[in-house]
């Protein structure tokens, strides 16, 4: 198969310490899933468990089954540590403490 065959993507996970940007060439039809497992970096990260986080295209929540176009950004996003909503809240009432007399 000739090189413009295939549709070139790329795959982003970042974590503490980690920053991974791989460029991949996958076959036209292929799913997110199929391009992270052909890319091996489950193999090389296996802590991460796509049956807990979620995948994307450029910032936009995608499922696994997504069949991928040309020059597509496949984001894999970390479970969150805490509720944002929370922590703005817990944030809000330190400053709130700390503004009183």
């Amino acid at each position: 198969m000739a090189d413009d065959a295939f549709l070139q993507v790329q795959l982003c996970y970042a974590a503490p310490g980690l920053q991974i940007l791989q460029d991949l060439q996958v076959a036209p039809g292929s799913s997110i899933q199929q391009a992270i497992l052909d890319s091996g970096l489950l193999r090389e990260q296996p802590a991460i468990d796509l049956s807990v986080c979620k995948v994307g295209i450029f910032g936009k929540i995608k499922t696994l089954d997504t069949v991928l176009r040309a020059r597509d950004r496949i984001e894999i996003y970390r479970p969150l540590i805490a509720d944002p909503k929370q922590s703005r809240r817990r944030r809000a009432a330190h400053r709130e403490q700390a503004d009183r007399p």
